[in-house]
């Protein structure tokens, strides 16, 4: 989440590596994912492009595996490249669950694809490495940073990808059988403090956007929570992104220990954020600030230490940002943006062949579908940074000019009926290649529970759908 990584959401846990880097360097305060959900994310960070153009709908649909990424370019202009960890940027990955969650949110059904969310306690007060693939990857790039990249004549480029602070899958069997599970141990556990964690305010669910109501039953969050559970979850989750700023730290320490860091620009990021029980939800796939907002912090030779940058950027400015450090030329036809002039704080007119990026201020504009069959939010956040009041209906001007501004940048009625399309064209080709084990198939998804209840109600359901 980007808000803990400056006031005021940073008092709840202990982020030395992020406070580090914020001295050092400049940290963006308006940063966001352009899909809030792992691989398209990621396809618009990679790629410098839009979701509705790199046409990553959800986590089994990002880029081609040939796409040229600015890795790539970079590597084709003298850089020497290393990856280590997560990528999750290309097609054709995750469960078939999740697939065909992705594809049938059109079907006129409500079934809980979650288990309720929880946190477990792992380890003793000495435990430091609890993520265990992530400290295994980070220690690969440390070892790297130590014995290659300090010996080369070249250039380097080095990219280190963590699954953390994301929650950790349960165990596909047993009472706790596909929950989500925030899982820390009692170290991390000690750096936050609890005192300070905010119990997030909830509407009715009778008075919920259509779109929370649909995300908070699916994630299995309708029932009661007491304030104890929902802060253990919240607290539960700060501890993991303890446990993630330590590792940058190992990256940062590393970088110090070879001479190599007064030379390095190191940018540190998240493919989105983590709603921790926010809006009666945990997980992302939300335009909410707490999935939606992502940190951005930037240091090395040429960026402004202690500054903060109010301008809302995104993950396909990465792109143009990093080709502009490596003085590789940059294609025209990105969506995103340089952020060097920011980081140097000059004007972006000044340097920038488009203009400035769109502002928007104080309002934030969600629009959803046609825009017409699911009623759009709009939110002061300047106001209500916890976005608990949609004044949609209250400023029609303001929307219909922020409207406009969407429209001019993508005509989303059109894509979200090319998506549908899309849904409907892909569960048809699953469905086809299963040939009568389509139901058997479909009745072991993760929502199994819902689904065995009235199985003929919800095959009559996607058939009426089809």
């Amino acid at each position: 989440d980007g808000r803990l990584t400056f006031f005021p959401g940073n008092q709840t846990v202990d982020l030395p590596s992020i406070n580090f880097m914020k001295r050092q360097g400049t940290v963006f305060l308006n940063a966001y994912t352009n899909s809030p959900i792992c691989c398209p994310s990621r396809a618009a960070m990679w790629s410098g492009l839009f979701t509705h153009l790199t046409e990553s709908w959800n986590n089994f649909k990002g880029l081609d595996p040939n796409y040229v990424t600015w890795m790539d370019l970079m590597e084709k202009h003298g850089y020497r490249a290393q990856k280590f960890g997560k990528l999750d940027f290309t097609s054709g990955h995750h469960s078939v669950s999740n697939r065909v969650e992705a594809w049938t949110r059109d079907v006129d059904f409500l079934l809980r694809q979650e288990g309720r969310p929880m946190v477990k306690l792992t380890g003793h007060r000495k435990r430091v490495r609890v993520m265990e693939a992530d400290w295994q990857n980070t220690d690969k790039a440390v070892n790297w940073i130590k014995e290659e990249a300090v010996n080369l004549t070249q250039p380097f480029i080095l990219y280190l990808g963590l699954n953390l602070p994301h929650p950790y899958p349960s165990p596909y069997a047993g009472e706790n059988f596909g929950s989500s599970t925030f899982l820390t141990s009692p170290y991390w556990l000690e750096k936050v403090n609890y005192e300070a964690i905010k119990i997030p305010k909830w509407s009715s669910l009778s008075e919920m956007h259509p779109v929370d109501y649909y995300s908070s039953y699916t994630k299995n969050c309708t029932g009661e929570f007491t304030k104890e559970e929902v802060r253990n979850i919240r607290a539960f989750y700060y501890a993991m992104c303890a446990e993630t700023d330590a590792m940058l730290g190992e990256i940062i320490s590393a970088l110090r220990d070879t001479g190599l860091l007064g030379k390095t620009v190191i940018i540190f990021t998240a493919d989105h954020g983590e709603l921790a029980m926010e809006h009666r939800q945990f997980y992302k796939m939300s335009m909410y600030e707490g999935s939606s907002h992502v940190p951005l912090l930037v240091m090395g030779p040429g960026v402004r230490e202690q500054q903060q940058i109010p301008n809302v950027v995104s993950l396909v400015d990465i792109y143009p940002t990093m080709l502009d450090i490596a003085r590789v030329p940059v294609p025209q036809n990105l969506s995103g943006y340089s952020l060097i002039p920011l980081l140097r704080e000059k004007a972006e007119s000044e340097v920038s062949p488009r203009g400035p990026r769109p502002s928007t201020g104080k309002w934030k504009y969600i629009a959803y579908s046609d825009g017409s069959s699911v009623p759009p939010q709009l939110f002061d956040l300047t106001a209500d940074p916890d976005e608990l009041t949609n004044v949609a209906i209250t400023f029609p001007v303001i929307v219909h000019s922020l409207d406009k501004i969407l429209r001019s940048i993508v005509n989303y009625p059109k894509v979200s009926s090319s998506v549908q399309e899309y849904n409907k064209q892909q569960f048809i080709s699953w469905k086809q290649s299963l040939g009568h084990n389509y139901s058997s198939v479909i009745a072991n998804l993760r929502w199994h529970q819902d689904w065995l209840k009235d199985q003929k109600k919800y095959e009559n359901a996607i058939d009426k759908w089809l």
